[in-house]
Formats: C-alpha cells, structure tokens, sequence
C-alpha cells in the first residue's frame, strides 16, 4: 500500500507575506530618564555609602579576623571562629537574654503601655494638667543619656531617694543595684523613653474620629471595651511603628546602663552593647567584639523584618 500523494493546487499555496511594518521610532536612552529623578538623590547615597555601608562593610571584614588593639604584630583570617566563639561563651548567652528582658521590659511593655495611658489620660485632662504632665515627660526625655543615668543612679542607690522613701514609709530598703540590677536599669529605661511614645500615641488619638467614640458611649460601651474595639484597632499602625522604633533604640542603649551599673554585678546587667564593648575595648579583642555587634545588627534587622511585615497589613 502506498503512500499518497500530497495534494497541489489553490489550496496548498502558500500566501506571500505581507509588507512588513515600519520600524518603530528609536526610544530615548533609559539612562536619559532616569538622570533626572536620580541626579537629586546622588548626595544621600553617597553619604550612606561613605557613612553607613562603609563602616558596615569594614566591621564585617574585621568580624572574620582576630584583630586586637594591643599585642598583634597583624591580624590574620580566622573564619567563622569569633562566631562559634560566641555561642559558645557563657557570658554572651547570659548577655543575650539580659537584652531580650530589658528590651520586653523597657520598650515592649514599659514604654509602650505607659506611653498609651499617658496618651488616653490627656486627651481627657485639661489643659493645665496637660501642660505640666507632658512638660515633665519630655523634659525626662530630652535629658542626656549619662544625665539621666546619673539622675537614676542616685535615685536606686542604697543611699538614695527611693530606699529614703521607703525608710519615712517604714518600709524594708535595699540595695537596688545589687540585687535588682536589670530591673532598675529597665526602669530607668521607661523613666527616660516613656516621652516619645506618648507623643506617638497623642498624636494618634487625636486622629480618632469623636463621632465614633461619642456614638459607642451612647451604645452603652465601657471605657475598657471602647478602648479594646475601637481605639487600639484604629491606632493599629501606630502601635506597630512606635514598637519598632522603641525596640530598635532600646537594643542599643549603652549609656544609661553603663553610668548606673557597667553591666554588674557579676554581668547581671551586661547587655550586648556592653558586652560588646568589654570585649573590644577592655578586652582588647576588637574582631571577636566586631563578632558580637554584627549579631546584634541582625537581632535588631530581624525585627525591623519583623514589624515591616506586621506593618503591611492595612487597618
């Protein structure tokens, strides 16, 4: 059996193209577009490269040697090993968890909570009241780092204003610094920090609408289910950026801690800025305390990801 033949004629020819189109204009250069919208940005990122990335780029390099300030002909290629070194060190796992409970204490609870109370309490007060309450708030905050350490020191010491309080009130004293080091440094924390978020959270209770507050009044609504339903809800991003923000600068005090306790005693109080700094500084080892400050970037970076995210979700 053969196969058959293709069929020919009409049907089978083939068509003969057409004309092709015109050739399009020739675009302008993007290059030439987008001069003008990054010519303005040009100083910005050359100072972030000079002063941010810089920096960063260096302290990630010195990270992987075991530079030191005194004793060290040159510094040599150590890898991984200031790393490894780290989790392996008592003493910065102990400073790990001091940073997580004085930043939960100070910032996501202290700050925070009081921040908002303050806030809420305000909007209701009168003008006097809200005049002299914010005026001794901010001025707590607008003090100098060592100021306010040194302000907070002699109010915890055991001869200091809180344990002459509690001697009037004949109630038992104690050294506070001694056997309460990271609670006193967290309070003190809140004492100084507390000014930014109420400012925040004024500035965010001002934009609820009073129709709705005054609408949920008339329903019968409580000050607590008024506050849960409706105002937390409509300050939702609020909250989020004020978290962030207070997290953020709470990871990196150093100052406050350092006049009222240095870390002590027996590393009760050492976060990891000041561990950090002991072991650059005091301890010579400037890439295995490099090491220790990267990880804190990233403790930090994690949660600025982390509220970022949380932020997206609209209200």
């Amino acid at each position: 059996m053969t196969a058959a033949a293709p069929r020919t004629g009409p049907e089978t020819a083939e068509v003969p193209p057409g004309p092709s189109a015109p050739p399009s204009a020739p675009a302008r250069p993007a290059l030439r577009r987008l001069l003008p919208r990054l010519l303005p940005l040009a100083p910005a990122v050359v100072l972030l490269l000079l002063f941010l990335a810089g920096p960063i780029a260096y302290c990630v390099l010195i990270a992987f040697t075991d530079l030191q300030l005194t004793g060290q002909a040159e510094e040599s290629f150590v890898g991984l090993e200031n790393f490894r070194r780290a989790f392996t060190d008592e003493a910065f796992l102990n400073a790990v968890w001091l940073t997580l409970v004085f930043t939960v204490l100070s910032a996501l609870i202290g700050q925070n909570t009081l921040g908002l109370a303050l806030a809420a309490l305000m909007r209701r007060a009168s003008k006097p009241v809200r005049t002299l309450t914010g005026g001794i708030v901010v001025t707590a905050w607008v003090l100098p780092e060592v100021v306010a350490g040194f302000l907070l020191y002699a109010f915890f010491r055991r001869e200091g204003t809180l344990n002459a309080v509690l001697d009037l009130l004949h109630l038992p004293s104690q050294n506070w610094l001694y056997t309460l080091p990271i609670l006193a440094v967290s309070f003190a924390n809140v004492w100084r920090g507390t000014a930014f978020s109420m400012l925040v959270y004024s500035a965010a209770l001002n934009e609820i609408p009073r129709e709705i507050t005054e609408a949920a009044e008339v329903d019968g609504a409580g000050g607590w289910r008024r506050m849960w339903h409706i105002t937390l809800p409509m300050i939702r991003r609020s909250i989020g950026t004020n978290l962030m923000l207070n997290t953020l600068q709470t990871l990196s005090v150093f100052g406050l801690i350092w006049v009222m306790t240095r870390g002590g005693p027996g590393g009760r109080s050492q976060t990891l800025p000041l561990f950090m700094y002991e072991q650059a500084f005091q301890n010579s080892l400037i890439g295995y305390g490099t090491a220790v400050a990267l990880l804190l970037l990233l403790v930090g970076s994690l949660f600025s990801l982390l509220y970022t995210r949380l932020l997206r979700t609209e209200v």
